[in-house]
């Protein structure tokens, strides 16, 4: 469990350096939008391998990491693979060739998952419907342990459940967090929040580092608490191509670019050479991106300021004890109401 108050910034290859494995349970925590595009290339870039990953909505992040050859077995509710069976992408291409296995689950039954391993449950139940689809009936690698039907304790009924998922490290792009790891979101949730707590270690990506006060001042923008939190990496325009709320707009051309250049393995190298293993870092990646687009893309997709009304956190005191060492409603102090309790019994030590 990592410290609350450390101060936990680094380089996103530091974080991918000291807490990926190869090998490991790897979790994407974003869900469709504003995913953590810097951290899989830096996971690409450090030639990680081995994972089973898990990954609600793939979009090019899941392709990326198949292209580099980090995955060998994927959970998920969708993964898009443009054209189909006859259209290429990198995660088809691996289907075919044996390279990869998956195991497909609806989006509730993959969410349950994660909520049952954010609560520290071993298993959740899920709705008995998904037993007439070939959800239920056709296994990979998890075998009879994707789904098991039980017994209910309180009805005898038999009910469906999915395991607990408890994946190693949890990848994860936010808007804002502090040098601490407290993580902050807004905009379309998803999965986010369960993915990152089901998980055991959590490096977090954000648009920006703000000062401790921001965060305590919006409390309810806090999705990832500091002490969960393992590494924090500042790295703007980090989920480029894909959007963030309040910062930038998905990049369509950049993506169509990505996924013509998918539709063939070769189109996939040529374009893994180019972004991300010809680019050191994200401040490399967008400047061969300007070398090659100009700012006018970029400056088309910034986010146009939409502010949210704040609310008022005020209160007439921040703690029950006042700026003399009184407690606000007897007027004594702590030495004064320990005195009262040992005087009648009350105290014990």
């Amino acid at each position: 469990m990592a410290n609350n108050n450390e101060n936990k910034v680094m380089s996103a290859g530091e974080a991918i350096s000291r807490f990926v494995t190869d090998g490991d349970e790897l979790i994407i925590g974003n869900y469709t939008v504003g995913t953590c595009i810097e951290l899989v290339y830096e996971i690409c870039r450090q030639k990680k391998k081995g994972f089973t990953l898990y990954s609600q909505s793939g979009i090019l992040d899941v392709d990326i990491l198949i292209n580099a050859g980090c995955v060998d077995r994927l959970v998920t509710t969708y993964t898009l693979r443009s054209g189909g069976k006859k259209g290429g992408g990198a995660l088809e291409r691996a289907l075919q060739a044996g390279t990869v296995e998956i195991e497909d689950y609806t989006n509730y039954n993959y969410n349950a998952r994660l909520v049952a391993g954010m609560h520290g449950f071993s298993f959740m139940q899920v709705f008995e419907g998904i037993m007439v689809t070939d959800l239920f009936k056709k296994r990979s690698f998890m075998g009879e342990d994707k789904y098991r039907v039980i017994t209910c304790p309180y009805t005898g009924k038999n009910v469906v459940t999915v395991p607990a998922a408890n994946p190693d490290v949890c990848i994860v792009h936010v808007p804002r967090a502090d040098k601490y790891g407290n993580a902050q979101y807004w905009g379309s949730m998803g999965s986010v929040a369960a993915a990152a707590l089901c998980s055991k270690k959590i490096i977090v990506s954000c648009e920006e580092i703000v000062e401790h006060d921001v965060i305590q001042s919006s409390p309810h923008f806090t999705i990832i608490p500091a002490y969960r939190v393992n590494a924090v990496v500042e790295v703007p325009w980090g989920a480029h191509p894909t959007e963030v709320l309040g910062y930038y707009n998905r990049d369509r051309s950049f993506y169509g670019m990505f996924m013509a250049a998918n539709a063939s393995a070769e189109g996939a190298k040529k374009w893994m050479d180019e972004w991300v293993f010809g680019c050191e870092d994200r401040k490399a990646y967008l400047e061969h991106y300007i070398e090659r687009f100009g700012m006018a893309p970029l400056n088309k997709i910034r986010a146009r300021a939409f502010y949210s009304a704040p609310a008022n956190y005020g209160s007439a005191f921040t703690s029950v004890w006042d700026e003399t060492g009184r407690e606000q409603t007897m007027g004594i102090t702590l030495d004064e109401m320990e005195t009262i309790l040992k005087e009648r019994g009350l105290l014990y030590e």
